[in-house]
This record gives C-alpha cells, sequence and structure tokens, in this order.
C-alpha cells in the first residue's frame, strides 16, 4: 500500500519535470532556462525518490523487527529512586 503511494508520487513528479519546461517555453523563456529547470526539477525528483525507498526500506524493517525495547540494567523501568542518585 505504502509502496502505491511512492510510485505514484514519483511518477507525478515525472510527469511535471516534462510539462513544466514545455509550459516555460510556451510562456517565452529561453530554451537554456526551461532545460535548466528540467535538469532541477529531475535532481529534486531522483533525490525525493531515493529517500522515499530508503524510508519505505528503514519501516519495513522496523515492522520486521519489533522486538522489546531494552529494559535497563536490572530488566526494571521504574521512575525515581531506582534510577540513580543517592539512596537515604
Amino acid at each position: 500500500m505504502a509502496g502505491e503511494a511512492v510510485t505514484e508520487v514519483i511518477r507525478w513528479a515525472s510527469f511535471s519535470c516534462a510539462v513544466v519546461p514545455l509550459v516555460l517555453l510556451m510562456c517565452g523563456l529561453p530554451f537554456g532556462a526551461a532545460l535548466a529547470a528540467a535538469a532541477g526539477l529531475a535532481v529534486v525528483t531522483a533525490a525525493s525518490r531515493a529517500l522515499l525507498r530508503h524510508s519505505e526500506r528503514v519501516a519495513a524493517r522496523l515492522g520486521t523487527d519489533a522486538v522489546s525495547p531494552h529494559r535497563g540494567r536490572h530488566g526494571r523501568t521504574g521512575i525515581g529512586a531506582h534510577r540513580g542518585g543517592r539512596h537515604g
């Protein structure tokens, strides 16, 4: 399900990488400026894709490694007197 959402986001980003330079050309910007905009969008899209895929892998790994949290030196999770300091 999350993988489908990432694919959809990347698909729309790729579409914008193609459409935005065309719109810029139609608005009268020079070809070099439209090409620079396309290159910038492509770099941002590639970086976003890499980050999204990385977060998917981390989330999948955390989902399969559901281990109980570390409970401390003696297995207690108490607060206050059991957590260091002076004992009277």
